[in-house]
């Protein structure tokens, strides 16, 4: 009986083992949005990364402010410097948990919903964000488009320029993770 124990442990590491549960994205490419009467803003970023748990549905996202590039410089100066203080708040991030449950190791795409915590500007607000996992040929990938109100993290636009920059930007999230490898 005992060796029958030993045996059923070893068999279940080795599926465990065999099955990877943690999944990492190195360069996630987020992109911002703003409609404005005077002028549209956008920019983008490739070097966000992310923490996915198939097991738990455990997510994280991080991404340095400074990464995300303008069209034109001087609207990338200003966001840095007048409104997200990226100096003093270098990073926004998400720490939350997928509430469906997804088999990665079957195809398919799946509607899901993260539950958890957005960190801009030093200001933290508890979110539900929409998503949707595709999971193709073993690679799992995430996309997600939302919108941030700049007044929920204390983003303030000046009456002068009020006209240039909306008050809630659109988000987009696209995320391709690779099996973690210790």
């Amino acid at each position: 009986m005992k060796i029958i124990s030993m045996l059923l442990i070893a068999g279940l590491s080795l599926v465990n083992q065999a099955t990877p549960q943690l999944y990492v994205c190195k360069n996630v490419n987020i992109s911002m949005f703003s409609k404005a009467p005077i002028e549209d803003i956008e920019a983008r970023s490739a070097k966000g990364t992310s923490v996915y748990n198939a097991a738990t549905g455990e997510l994280a996202f991080k991404l340095p402010i400074i990464s995300l590039k303008f069209e034109k410089s001087l609207m990338e100066e200003h966001f840095n410097d007048n409104y997200m203080e990226s100096e003093k708040y270098p990073l926004a991030t998400f720490n939350g948990k997928i509430q469906q449950n997804i088999d990665v190791s079957k195809d398919g795409t799946y509607p899901v919903t993260a539950v958890g915590v957005l960190n801009v500007h030093g200001v933290a607000q508890n979110r539900t964000i929409p998503g949707t996992i595709t999971v193709q040929n073993g690679v799992i990938s995430l996309t997600s488009e939302f919108m941030v109100k700049c007044v929920d993290h204390q983003i303030a636009i000046p009456k002068l320029v009020f006209h240039n920059i909306a008050e809630s930007v659109r988000i987009n999230v696209s995320a391709k993770y690779d099996a973690y490898k210790k």
